[in-house]
């Protein structure tokens, strides 16, 4: 069954022309000139995404987006505008906006968009993709730890912050494991239902709700015999985390509607960039289901202290968004190659990926210079600033990459180097 969109816009030929994008990307596209005709819509239509302009004859997108999540509607929604204002970006995120797109809009990032919003919450890894081999020392250290812990059944918890690779050493631990010719199950937690869980995690029965047309088997099933990887465990609801223990501590759970209980047979290995410890002490996570989970600890370094990687991950990468963009390059600069080893990369290896990325796109000589390095998010390494003058840096920096993105969340979330959700988590 295709997607369906519900494009709210009084421009008939821009709507138009979303539309025809849409619909030959394959999804099912439906226009709406007003906020009016909008929510008579979507009272009568299940909708996969709603993208709307601010500006409508009869209101605003913002207030239908508020209207929305009063009707307990958590359908992903997308702003667009002429006119881009930073307390709107704010305010739409806070009411759980997907993004705030500034006009005009192009169709590859809307789409590209799109397609992240329709993500698979889980991802079935079958074979370890194709890894760099890390030279550092603190990284051959952290893989030393995990080929350790590998033939075990432990519970890994694992530690580092966003971009540094920790699906990737939660593959290399299930690829030394036992369970290695079994599925590698990996969950976005951060993007988990809290009222689907139990179902997404245990399964359900025919019938045991309304819309539970078949039996559907859960992750814990799909992954049987093989490792469950709960990335951003952090920011898992603390009812979802009650269910999670109990399955941890008994050993055995039911599908939803069943009375049948089956057997757990998974390895758990989780991952966070979350300060677990403070989020216990905050109430935000449940202290019990910590020591389930961090039988074995892992810390993932990150790039800035594995100096040793950063130029032959930037070969790497140019190598492989060479072939991706056709270019017939060389190298970098030698500039370029002093820039990398001295920036501090708070984005870690995904800020490299995406730096080497745009260099590739637009370089117009093989050897290439480090294009956007630094912009808005300092230079080069310098003395920790202080908790409270690093929180306030932190703030400013965002701000300023959301200001000079024009509210566009996507592409300030390249720049800074983090996620989307990261950067939602910050401005809430």
């Amino acid at each position: 069954m295709k997607r369906k969109v519900l494009i709210v816009e009084d421009n008939i030929n821009l709507s138009q022309m979303q539309k025809d994008w849409f619909v030959q990307a394959g999804y099912d596209a439906i226009t709406a000139v007003d906020a009016t005709k909008a929510r008579s819509l979507i009272r009568k239509v299940h909708f996969d995404l709603i993208l709307s302009d601010v500006r409508l004859p009869d209101g605003d997108g913002i207030s239908l987006l508020e209207w929305l999540r009063k009707e307990k509607n958590n359908t992903p929604f997308i702003i667009t505008t002429e006119y881009v204002s930073v307390p709107d970006v704010v305010r739409t995120i806070k009411l759980g906006a997907v993004d705030y797109l500034p006009k005009p809009v192009r169709k590859e990032h809307l789409l590209e968009l799109t397609k992240d919003v329709f993500a698979p919450l889980v991802t079935v890894r079958k074979q370890e993709p194709m890894l760099l081999q890390r030279k550092s020392a603190r990284m051959r250290e952290i893989l030393k730890y995990a080929e350790m812990v590998a033939p075990t059944d432990m519970s890994v918890l694992i530690y580092g912050a966003s971009g540094t690779g920790k699906e990737s050493i939660a593959q290399s631990i299930h690829q030394g494991s036992d369970r290695s010719n079994m599925l590698f199950l990996a969950v976005n937690c951060a993007l988990l239902p809290k009222d689907l869980a139990p179902s997404l995690f245990f399964g359900h029965e025919k019938g045991s709700f309304t819309g539970a047309d078949n039996n559907k088997a859960g992750y814990f099933d799909k992954a049987k015999g093989g490792t469950l990887f709960l990335d951003e465990i952090g920011t898992m609801s603390y009812e979802v985390q009650a269910m999670l223990l109990r399955v941890l501590q008994e050993n055995t759970y039911m599908p939803v509607g069943s009375n049948r209980e089956h057997i757990a047979d998974v390895r758990i290995v989780a991952a966070t960039n979350e300060n677990i410890q403070q989020a216990i002490q905050e109430g935000r996570f449940r202290e019990d289901l910590y020591h389930r989970l961090n039988e074995f600890e892992i810390t993932v370094p990150s790039l800035a202290e594995c100096t040793e990687d950063i130029l032959p991950f930037a070969e790497f990468f140019r190598e492989r968004y060479s072939k991706e963009f056709k270019k017939d390059t060389v190298g970098f600069t030698e500039e370029a190659k002093c820039k990398m080893l001295t920036y501090a990369w708070p984005g870690n290896v995904r800020e490299l990926q995406n730096m080497v990325r745009r260099s590739v796109a637009i370089s117009e000589s093989p050897v290439l210079d480090c294009f956007g390095i630094g912009q808005s998010t300092g230079e080069i390494k310098s003395p920790e600033p202080d908790k409270a003058a690093k929180k306030e840096l932190e703030k400013k920096r965002i701000i300023n990459v959301i200001e000079e993105c024009n509210g566009n969340i996507s592409h300030a979330s390249q720049i800074l180097g983090i996620s989307r959700t990261s950067i939602y988590k910050k401005i809430k």
